[in-house]
């Protein structure tokens, strides 16, 4: 498969309309993804999500060259509310529209110039070699958004066993504010799609992101978001793990000045093998800076969640609050779960606390349950609505709260 990658890479290298200057990026990043090749459980971030043996199992071929497809969608996914979007159709922008704005205040580049720098990170040495165009949004000082923006990533039924590199960029201003929900359509092809964010959170700016992998699909997805904070600003983040045959949620967020505080929240809901992963790193840069994680997960027939959390805190970060907690419910004996919750401190002046915990649902309750009436069934499907259901309730945008209960299930 490497050498129909590095196929790929020649055929797209030569095609792009590239300088020399961009030319050298790409070859530097896709040297450096070769020497490693698709990450594996030798790697300490990839020891229970080997994404090598993924690939490998999952495509006889990848193909990372594509024309561009330029096929019009209906793309109302969502009709519950108003809202912005930006229309991505097998990784290309089909369409931007803030048509609930004041565009004067929204700043919107194309076909940037490629950062010339190297990552650890392989999969984001792979998304700059191959990557043709990326966007980046600018929310002007001062400016807070009307509606919604919707990322909608949409596969076409004729995309097959090709691999996806994307990458949208976003800086909110300061006293800035946002919300961005991010949502694919059901497909049944297999595809890798690995997409790439760099998010900056002005002072006195917030940015609720909520992450929605619903839809079925075959897709094995890789998501990574680098966030910075500044002063006095505030991140919402909830991510929905339900759809795609694999899906990792990799997020680095920092907290670069005081007074700064995330909030992140997760359910993995899966079944039919299904095999999915959060992992986040939480950077406590400086002091007065508060962090809050809660990650649900319920498993049943032969899936896999995976939970990897890390709070750091600097030596400067003085009065520090970080929170986390993972907790799973195991409704068959057949799944797996696994956590690795980590404190990292470096001061003495902090209060952070982690946990993990797992295990079967409460019989009792079950038993109880079915003397009021309640089938097995019922009974099981009510028990696991109100663990997920703690969860979901710290959505604060009601449009997204409601969606969400409706595509979990929960509001019936």
């Amino acid at each position: 498969m490497q050498n129909e990658i590095k196929l790929n890479f020649e055929k797209s290298l030569s095609e792009g309309n590239y300088s020399i200057s961009q030319k050298e990026i790409k070859e530097k990043n896709f040297n450096k993804f070769l020497e490693q090749g698709f990450p594996n459980k030798r790697k300490e971030d990839w020891k229970f999500s080997d994404l090598n043996q993924i690939i490998s199992t999952n495509f006889e071929k990848l193909d990372f060259y594509k024309e561009n497809n330029t096929s019009r969608i209906n793309d109302d996914f969502i009709n519950e509310f108003k809202h912005n979007k930006i229309v991505f159709i097998n990784g290309n922008v089909s369409k931007i529209d803030f048509g609930y704005e004041n565009k004067e205040k929204i700043s919107i580049n194309q076909n940037l110039e490629l950062d010339n720098e190297l990552n650890e990170n392989v999969l984001l040495n792979l998304n700059t070699a191959f990557l043709s165009s990326y966007i980046k949004i600018t929310i002007n000082k001062g400016y807070q958004l009307q509606k919604p923006l919707v990322l909608y990533n949409y596969l076409t039924s004729d995309l097959d066993c090709c691999g996806l590199n994307m990458r949208l960029d976003i800086d909110l201003e300061d006293g800035t504010s946002m919300d961005v929900i991010n949502i694919s359509n059901e497909t049944t092809k297999n595809n890798f799609l690995n997409f790439r964010q760099k998010i900056n959170i002005g002072k006195n700016a917030t940015l609720k992101n909520y992450s929605l992998d619903i839809n079925p699909t075959s897709n094995i997805k890789y998501s990574f978001k680098d966030i910075d904070l500044d002063k006095n600003s505030h991140l919402e983040y909830f991510i929905l793990s339900k759809g795609s045959k694999f899906a990792k949620h990799d997020i680095n967020c920092s907290l670069n000045n005081d007074h700064g505080s995330v909030v992140l929240n997760g359910v993995i809901d899966l079944d039919n093998k299904k095999h999915h992963e959060i992992k986040t790193s939480i950077n406590h840069n400086e002091e007065n800076c508060k962090s809050y994680q809660l990650i649900k997960s319920v498993l049943h027939e032969n899936s896999k969640g995976v939970y990897q959390g890390k709070i750091y805190v600097n030596s400067k970060a003085q009065k520090t609050d970080g929170y986390q907690l993972s907790r799973a419910l195991l409704l068959n004996d057949d799944v797996e779960f696994n956590a690795k919750p980590e404190l990292e401190i470096y001061a003495d002046d902090v209060k952070c606390s982690h946990g993990s915990t797992s295990g079967n649902i409460d019989e009792n309750s079950i038993f109880y349950l079915m003397s009021r009436g309640l089938s097995h069934v019922q009974s099981k499907k009510l028990l696991t609505n109100g663990f997920l259901n703690e969860v979901v309730e710290k959505i604060t945008n009601e449009s997204v709260k409601s969606l969400v209960k409706k595509l979990t299930g929960i509001q019936e």
